[in-house]
């Protein structure tokens, strides 16, 4: 395929097409494609919460977090014979991720967010069309999109409410739709986005360059055995013991070599600050000490780093002085990095063409939190990003979209976590597992949110019970998403 520009690609129908173009009077109207018998229709939705305290804090992008708010969604599904499956769909909210604000306070974006949720769960239960999930969610994206410029005025905030933070929002409803196509049909999501089941190729989301093929040619319809799970050192853990200042003592690992030996760690992802060169720099050095010495007690050789900026970093300036450092002051620690995250601030707009450039030369660029469609990939690609990641926090539709294209273009994929616990985690395991290219699984909610997980253990002990530093995602072949 050539390499698409933003220009290219808006120019398309099928960017049009894509956005949305439906009306909404009462409900939304399916889009105009031919139907399948598989198509499903949706009848009922429901909602709740639940609220976790974290074990410790994170900090996200200089802020720190104590807690989780998870949107636990059912849907209920029929198909044009009248078969009915009732689907479940799981996400933390994550709003100091999804809607940072240095004017909001945490409980004001999190009521925002409470606000779309009961928007986005009257407009999904009024669609009253038959369609494939994938479909379904073109459809009401536009909607929801609406619904939280609608809450934003209701509510009177200070700040809108971003196009990421609808997203994560609805990605739980949409996750309950697929759940529930997938059930209805006595197949595992992954085995239904084919011709079989699609009125649409992907050149109606993506444009004629995927004309003839499906999202099935991106995603295996058996999931990988195992996979490696990244494990998080955050900007406030500690490393070692002379980091803790008073212990937790409820017998979980409190630094990292106690995790490594523990659970088998062979990746380490850091959290960095991107407003300190040095200490970012000494971060680095601090855990490659660390899990030098626990590795070399168990007698291994070979584990790998990722390095997440949370978009602080000022420029590339910043980043390509701290590779030199890094590279200068622990070569090994160096040849361990994967990728690099989100090094600096997700409006993509705002910083020039190739900007990251000269870094992605050295190792690949993963974005993150700029990425909310298919246009952003592209415009990623011309500022110099050569990775992206995919999350489940972001809707199954889209990130199904995302990694075909990501893929089509020949970029480093990964699947990021947002401390997703329980049903949430089986479904962010569950797209590592189907998309080819995608190496490990990020999973932190053992760390901070233990008490959300104790209910799944004996359910899916070799997913949530890490060993060998891998998660056995092989079990991952129920019906719909595979958790409920």
């Amino acid at each position: 395929m050539t390499n698409p520009t933003r220009r290219d690609f808006l120019g398309t129908a099928a960017f049009a097409s894509m956005l949305g173009s439906n009306g909404f009077s009462g409900g939304a109207v399916a889009s105009a494609v031919v139907p399948r018998p598989t198509d499903i229709g949706i009848e009922d939705v429901s909602y709740g919460y639940e609220d976790y305290r974290y074990r410790t804090p994170i900090k996200f992008g200089g802020t720190v977090v104590d807690r989780a708010t998870i949107l636990n969604v059912t849907c209920v599904v029929k198909t044009r014979d009248g078969r009915i499956a009732k689907g479940f769909g799981s996400m933390p909210m994550g709003n100091v991720w999804s809607f940072p604000s240095k004017v909001l306070t945490y409980d004001a974006t999190l009521a925002a967010m409470k606000d779309l949720a009961e928007r986005i769960g009257k407009i999904t239960a009024a669609y009253d069309g038959t369609a494939h999930p994938i479909d379904v969610n073109r459809d009401l994206d536009p909607e929801y999109l609406k619904a939280a410029a609608e809450t934003t005025r209701a509510l009177g905030l200070a700040e809108p409410i971003p196009k990421l933070c609808t997203l994560t929002v609805a990605s739980a409803f949409d996750a309950a739709i697929h759940d529930a196509f997938g059930k209805v049909h006595g197949r595992s999501c992954y085995q239904t986005y084919g011709p079989d089941f699609m009125a649409n190729d992907l050149s109606a989301y993506l444009g004629p360059d995927f004309r003839g093929e499906y999202a099935s040619r991106y995603v295996t319809e058996h999931p990988k055995p195992r996979m490696p799970m990244y494990h998080l050192v955050g900007a406030v853990d500690a490393i070692t013991d002379a980091d803790v200042k008073t212990r937790i003592g409820d017998g979980l690992p409190e630094t990292l070599p106690e995790w490594i030996a523990r659970d088998g760690l062979t990746n380490i992802k850091i959290k960095l600050n991107g407003e300190d060169l040095d200490w970012d720099v000494d971060r680095v050095l601090s855990v490659e000490r660390a899990a030098a010495e626990a590795q070399a007690r168990r007698g291994v050789t070979e584990w790998v780093y990722s390095l997440d900026f949370n978009e602080k970093a000022p420029n590339v300036g910043y980043l390509m002085e701290f590779i030199r450092l890094a590279k200068e002051k622990t070569p090994d620690g160096f040849r361990r990095i994967q990728y690099i995250e989100q090094p600096t601030a997700r409006d993509l707009h705002a910083s020039p063409s190739h900007a990251m450039d000269e870094a992605s030369r050295v190792l690949p660029v993963v974005a993150d939190e700029s990425l909310t469609d298919v246009e952003s990939l592209i415009l990623a690609r011309d500022r110099g990003y050569t990775g992206a990641a995919l999350k489940a926090c972001k809707g199954q539709s889209h990130a199904l979209l995302l990694a075909a294209a990501a893929q089509k273009f020949g970029m480093f994929l990964c699947v990021q976590d947002l401390t997703c616990p329980g049903a949430s985690l089986i479904h962010s395991a569950g797209l590592s597992a189907h998309i080819p290219t995608v190496r490990a699984i990020e999973a932190n909610a053992r760390q901070y949110m233990p008490e959300a997980n104790r209910a799944w253990e004996k359910r899916f002990p070799g997913l949530f019970i890490v060993k060998d530093g891998t998660m056995e995602t092989g079990l991952l072949t129920g019906p719909g998403l595979g958790a409920v």
